[in-house]
């Protein structure tokens, strides 16, 4: 299995890059070149054949037509290949890739998502790409470890997030409630400044958005008290008391008025980044992911503020980590796997790449790049890559490879959730349910 090295990563000392740069590590060596000349001894560089590859991604209108300006970018620099699309929304992307691959017609190049990650390498569907020509030394280790099962890399980040909380200022000062030391900040802080903005406001305003929908925020919290969501062999790694406690604050904060009513909080739920309590102006705080927070933002019509969670200095250890938004995979079956591995090469490391898709796929993984576009990006992009700078020194490891499975738990753990807010269940027993489901998940 994949083995961070959480000492390593505490015992780097050299300068961080521009706003939002990682660590610069060497990993696997390849032709990549950030300043986007032709790599040398690249495979389809030298080459006039004709190859057709195919890439599939899925997204809004917007990302597609970005996509399409990034490919007519890559064949202008090898003419020779000619990259067709395969695109589709979220909901319809893995099922329309399961049925390509049972029938032998997998994409060349492959966008994964990490619940899924684990399942199409299992099946021998994505090849190892530390085995092609691929460059990945300017990514942070932690990050491509995300992506890396039994020593081979299967998924190169796009682009990192973070989860963390959101949060209004305005509200917090029409509430007539100080903004938090998110260095310090415990659990039971977070709780009840929640309960004082709705009292302060008669429920105006609420302190804070429902969190329980989403594992990312109990996989951060578990690896807070020194568990995990998953350990490296693809089991659970937490106590259920541990969980059982996450859901016992969501309530506390619902009984004191912090968070809304179960049905409100599971409309909201529903409604997206947009439509969240922060996004309409009706509430303080929320989790999202940073790559959320230009909608967020518009949407609000205010300036927002991106907070470390509760419990990052209180814990055994901190919990958050940087996360792949998406992977690039090469499929393993590709006829002409040295051109799919030159298209990943090309979105990693080439300039011209990451000044057309900027923020789309995440902040760029690769940190040159990052560095070399930053001043293209929007004001909350930028936000969010000094965000990611400030926790660099805090982030110890990556979270496990989701096993296989677990693309069902983000489902288990909305359900789940609903039934503790309305209580049908206790903390303990939705605990226990949860348990239950995923483990019958993953095998």
């Amino acid at each position: 299995m994949r083995t961070p090295n959480p000492r390593r990563h505490l015992l780097r000392t050299g300068a961080l890059l521009a706003a939002g740069a990682l660590v610069l590590t060497a990993c696997a060596g390849g032709s990549g070149d950030t300043g986007g000349a032709a790599p040398s001894g690249d495979p389809g560089s030298d080459s006039d054949e004709p190859v057709t590859i195919r890439w599939s991604w899925w997204g809004s209108d917007s990302r597609h037509a970005l996509t399409q300006e990034v490919i007519a970018a890559f064949e202008e620099k090898y003419p020779n290949i000619t990259v067709e699309p395969d695109y589709t929304d979220w909901t319809s992307y893995f099922d329309k890739l399961a049925v390509g691959v049972a029938g032998g017609d997998a994409p060349d190049v492959i966008t994964q998502e990490e619940r899924f990650l684990a399942d199409y390498a299992d099946r021998g569907v994505l090849a190892d790409v530390n085995e092609l020509d691929v460059d990945t030394s300017k990514i942070d280790e932690n990050v491509l470890a995300s992506g890396t099962i039994d020593d081979k890399l299967y998924g190169v980040a796009t682009g990192v997030n973070v989860y963390s909380v959101v949060a209004d200022p305005q509200a917090f000062a029409e509430a007539g409630v100080e903004m938090p030391d998110d260095s310090t900040w415990t659990w039971d802080d977070y709780v009840e400044i929640a309960n004082e903005i709705s009292t302060k406001t008669d429920g105006a305003i609420r302190g804070a958005q429902d969190y329980g929908f989403n594992e990312p925020g109990f996989s951060i919290f578990a690896r807070q008290q020194g568990e995990a969501l998953y350990t490296e062999d693809g089991t659970l790694g937490f106590e259920p008391e541990t969980m059982a406690q996450w859901w016992q604050h969501s309530l506390d904060m619902q009984t004191g008025g912090g968070t809304p009513d179960a049905a409100t909080s599971v409309e909201v739920d529903a409604g997206g980044p947009e439509q969240s309590l922060i996004g309409t102006n009706k509430g303080a705080m929320a989790w999202f992911w940073s790559n959320q927070l230009t909608a967020i933002q518009e949407a609000s019509g205010r300036e927002l503020q991106l907070l470390r969670v509760p419990g990052e200095a209180a814990g055994e250890r901190t919990g958050m980590y940087f996360k792949p938004a998406m992977y690039y995979s090469v499929s393993a079956r590709s006829e002409h796997p040295e051109e799919a591995a030159l298209l990943v090469d090309f979105l990693l490391n080439d300039t011209a790449a990451g000044e057309i898709l900027l923020s789309d796929r995440g902040l760029p993984a690769n940190t040159d790049v990052r560095a070399a576009v930053q001043d293209e990006f929007a004001e909350t992009d930028k936000l969010a890559a000094e965000f990611l700078a400030d926790l660099e020194d805090e982030i110890v490891d990556g979270p496990a490879v989701p096993p296989v499975g677990a693309g069902e738990v983000a489902e288990i753990i909305r359900r789940v959730n609903q039934e503790v807010l309305f209580g049908s269940l206790t903390p303990e027993q939705g605990a226990e349910q949860f348990v239950t489901e995923v483990q019958a998940a993953i095998g």
